[in-house]
């Protein structure tokens, strides 16, 4: 069987168990169609907002040094197994309770809800309420961090970019929009297998057989099982 027959049968078989999932829901969009319904959503107008200022900081600091490169490319390199880290330890962290006390994020239960309905567009998004914080903690975490302002706001053009590619491509993974490139099919299937097929395998959304295989969550899809909590995580 050669890798176009794989794809394929990975392909179908991924449509039929969407189709029995979510119906007459599917549909197909525009890549246009589908950029103006993200606008409509508050966490890229609040993740551009802190872009575009760091930017506009950054430029007025002006100067700097050479190895503030090294910021944007040390990120992107650990991106893959930050994403994995944070989707399995936070997204993915089962409710505990200390006494009294339970101890479920806010991110935790839309993440529970999300899996529950992945068609459901506002659960795609990074909360608002969380996004609040977020972002401008980070600009104090940053500039207390980083020996220099122009490399803190480096820094912080690298994080909140790298988090803007993350709201967009896995809304475009759970929108109507289908694939049409190679390199975007297989980040597609990468996350629809870990919503339709197991959830305890595929955690990276923008990128595959990145960390997945660095943390042996990247298996042969049909040495699998089925899951039946994918839908219900922790049952």
């Amino acid at each position: 069987m050669t890798d176009g027959d794989v794809d394929r049968l990975a392909r179908e078989r991924l449509a039929a168990d969407e189709e029995r999932i979510t119906g007459s829901r599917r549909r197909s969009l525009t890549l246009g169609a589908v950029r103006r319904e993200f606008w409509r959503h508050p966490s890229p107008w609040m993740i551009s907002a802190f872009l575009l200022g760091s930017v506009v900081a950054r430029a007025v600091l002006g100067g700097g040094s050479w190895w503030e490169l090294l910021i944007p490319a040390g990120l992107v390199a650990a991106f893959p197994a930050i994403e994995w880290m944070t989707h399995v330890g936070i997204l993915h962290w089962r409710p505990r309770r200390v006494g009294p006390v339970e101890i479920d994020s806010l991110l935790a239960r839309k993440h529970r809800e999300h899996h529950a309905d992945p068609r459901d567009l506002p659960l795609v998004f990074i909360p608002w309420q969380v996004l609040a914080w977020l972002l401008p903690a980070y600009v104090v975490v940053a500039l207390l961090a980083v020996p220099s302002q122009p490399a803190a706001w480096s820094l912080l053009v690298s994080v909140y970019a790298l988090m803007a590619g993350y709201e967009w491509t896995h809304y475009l993974i759970h929108s109507d929009y289908r694939p049409h490139t190679r390199a975007y099919r297989v980040v597609w299937r990468n996350h629809r297998l870990h919503h339709y097929k197991n959830e305890h395998y595929w955690f990276t959304v923008t990128t595959s057989g990145t960390a997945d295989r660095l943390f042996g969550t990247y298996p042969d899809p049909e040495a699998v099982p089925t899951s039946g909590t994918a839908k219900n995580l922790h049952g």
